[in-house]
């Protein structure tokens, strides 16, 4: 085997959104976790919820997750991963407790499709993300040097998604 068939074979790609874009907090639990590229999952959104209404001790409201949506689009980073973090990725998104559930999904990269695992929450109650979520990602946007190599375009598009979404919390928490 050439060097860079036996990377692929010892690894897999994971497509992350929410608070799995923020580097540090990603690879404490994915040592082996580094950053492919940036991008496009077409038919789908991001919204925020609970498992069966439950809230999470964590961030003490919604969390991320995605459902499918005809005609929208969303962003995220694509990671690299060692196949032997894969135990360690389930365990993160809470598989065994059914809570979330490792889906594949065809993303866009420059021109590029890639295949990616990525997790879906079963049992979606809607839910607003808690201040907290929200000031965690967006830190990401802000950090220097900046985590991502995202475009101008795409950073925009993010700080959009986040400012509607901290609206949408504000909203939910006055009524």
């Amino acid at each position: 085997h050439e060097n860079g068939e036996s990377v692929k074979i010892h690894t897999f790609l994971y497509f992350a959104y929410g608070s799995n874009l923020l580097k540090g907090r990603f690879q404490l639990k994915n040592p082996s976790a580094s950053i492919h590229c940036v991008a496009r999952l077409k038919d789908y959104k991001l919204i925020f919820g609970n498992y069966k209404g439950l809230a999470s001790d964590r961030w003490h409201g919604g969390v991320a997750t995605i459902e499918n949506s005809p005609g929208d689009e969303m962003w995220g980073v694509v990671w690299r991963m060692n196949v032997a973090d894969l135990k360690s990725l389930d365990s993160q998104e809470n598989v065994r407790l059914r809570a979330y559930s490792p889906v594949e999904v065809n993303v866009k990269t420059q021109g590029q499709e890639l295949i990616c695992r990525t997790y879906i929450m079963n049992s979606c109650v809607y839910a607003p993300p808690s201040p907290q979520y929200l000031k965690e990602t967006q830190l990401l946007l802000h950090s220097s040097p900046p985590p991502l190599s995202l475009s101008h375009t795409e950073k925009l598009k993010l700080e959009r998604i986040m400012k509607r979404d901290k609206e949408r919390a504000n909203h939910r928490s006055d009524a």
